[in-house]
């Protein structure tokens, strides 16, 4: 069954008649009942949220999340939706969903997606898409088997900026382009920290279980929910995960990426629990298929989080900004263009000075709802109702998202002190020996509010893990407490 299909179509027969056709209901001058798309949230207490009432004039007939006082608000905002805690229990027993949101810790995204899909649910998934390189492919591959509406939740791909810029560079207007810069001020959580020792009672009002999800199992602390989860590699993908599918999203679409052929790290101390708090990441890109008006030679991409950001151009303007808080830069040979996330604020230098560059190509752009509510949003809710592609599918997003969550590969590797070559067919770094090893820091809280060297030296230890049994691991988790995929 093809995305085009209407929404009553796919997949469970428990789908049947939720939606009538916009022709049905044409003229009536407001979106009839029986023209709203049935929604359900799962992980609403943060961006699912806003995900949610930028959805505009649809049924909100569901509304799911482990932890209810961090969710109370939007169950109050939608007091006629069935409340539940439990994902699998709500799919199972509400029977009129037609589309999902989900907006869970990175950890859970692909377990939670992967079920709604099957059962026919279009889905909309926050990003990053996927917590593993695997279950990113996973995904992109059940999409296509099922046929539901997907979008991942990098909102600002639906901006016009990010066509504009990709038409300023598929025109030509740039010449050859082989190095890219893409930095952020993230992570503005804490990062780099040890393991919480201190014991802390479970809130009444959350399942900690279902939070912990398919992760190793360990005692409740607030270090860990509901905000910083995201900063721990059992939960979330740091800075690169939160930010990577924004700021590296134009970088991708403009430039035809795809998939590296190599990568390598460096960053602050890695240690076992925590994304570092800063790092630095290279790609390498093969060439990709020239277009009518542009080359596409081997290109070297490089990340920087936590506040790091490349050397500035020296025959840039002293007034070229450089946004220490996110942006992205692309070195041609015949001009640089420099942007803010998802190429907002974008100027063109040449010859240093800003240049008005004539674009030759129009790669069209998503169009705001007339009712209103968030274009990347609704153009989801436009898609399910009425066939079309979202411009963030799985089809483009799951692709995607594999090279941003494998810049953690690099940066847990780093030890290897080398370049590592990636086979993405097979999703296999191919230059780890079965022996090697990579030495890791496992941090413990400082025994005492005075930091000598002592008390520093005790606060870590050196743990040696088997490269390529970990980096299997990293690629492809081991789900636990009974979950799989």
């Amino acid at each position: 069954m093809k995305r085009r299909s209407f929404v009553k179509n796919v997949g469970a027969t428990s789908l049947a008649l939720t939606v009538v056709p916009n022709f049905a209901v044409s003229g009536l001058g407001h979106t009839a009942p029986s023209d709203k798309l049935n929604i359900a949230g799962i992980g609403i207490g943060g961006k699912g949220k806003n995900n949610l009432r930028n959805m505009v004039g649809q049924n909100i007939v569901a509304l799911c999340d482990c932890d209810y006082a961090y969710a109370d608000p939007v169950f109050s905002e939608y007091p006629k939706a069935k409340k539940y805690k439990d994902y699998r229990i709500m799919l199972e027993k509400q029977k009129n969903i037609d589309a999902v949101v989900i907006a869970t810790p990175d950890h859970t995204h692909a377990l939670i997606a992967a079920p709604a899909m099957e059962l026919g649910k279009h889905t909309y998934l926050q990003k990053p898409l996927t917590h593993s390189i695997w279950e990113s492919r996973y995904l992109t591959k059940l999409a296509e088997k099922t046929g539901v509406v997907t979008q991942m939740g990098n909102e600002g791909h639906s901006s016009d900026t990010v066509y504009e810029v990709a038409e300023v560079v598929q025109s030509g207007c740039l010449g050859t382009i082989r190095e890219a810069h893409v930095w952020t001020n993230r992570p503005i959580w804490r990062q780099g920290m040890p393991k919480p020792l201190k014991e802390v009672a479970v809130p009444e009002t959350l399942d900690w279980d279902l939070f912990i999800g398919p992760a190793p199992m360990r005692s409740y602390n607030p270090e860990y929910h509901p905000w910083i989860w995201r900063g721990w590699w059992d939960f979330g993908t740091g800075a690169l995960g939160d930010m990577g599918c924004h700021l590296l999203d134009v970088p991708n679409y403009a430039l035809n990426l795809g998939q590296p052929t190599a990568f390598q790290a460096s960053s602050s101390l890695v240690n076992t629990k925590s994304a570092p708090v800063a790092s630095k990441v290279g790609f390498k890109f093969p060439a990709r298929k020239n277009l009518p008006h542009c080359a596409f030679p081997e290109l070297e991409l490089t990340w920087y989080d936590g506040g790091l950001m490349p050397s500035r151009p020296f025959d840039l303007p002293n007034d070229a900004p450089m946004n220490p808080g996110g942006g992205f830069m692309f070195i041609g040979s015949e001009a640089v263009l420099i942007a803010e996330s998802y190429g907002k604020r974008w100027k063109v230098y040449k010859d240093g000075a800003e240049y008005t560059p004539e674009t030759k190509v129009d790669l069209g752009r998503i169009q705001d709802n007339p009712l209103g509510g968030g274009r990347h949003e609704m153009h989801f809710v436009d898609c399910c109702k009425n066939g079309g592609t979202p411009a963030s599918s799985f089809e483009y997003a799951g692709p995607f998202n594999e090279f941003v969550v494998m810049g953690n590969l690099a940066i847990r590797l780093q030890s290897l002190k080398k370049t590592l070559l990636w086979d993405s067919e097979n999703m296999k770094v191919t230059n780890i020996g079965s022996d090697e090893k990579i030495r890791t820091a496992e941090l413990f809280p400082y025994s005492s509010d005075v930091v000598t060297k002592k008390v520093d030296n005790q606060s870590k230890k050196w743990v040696e893990q088997n490269a390529l049994e970990m980096c299997n691991e990293w690629i492809k988790h081991e789900y636990h407490n009974g979950f799989k995929l």
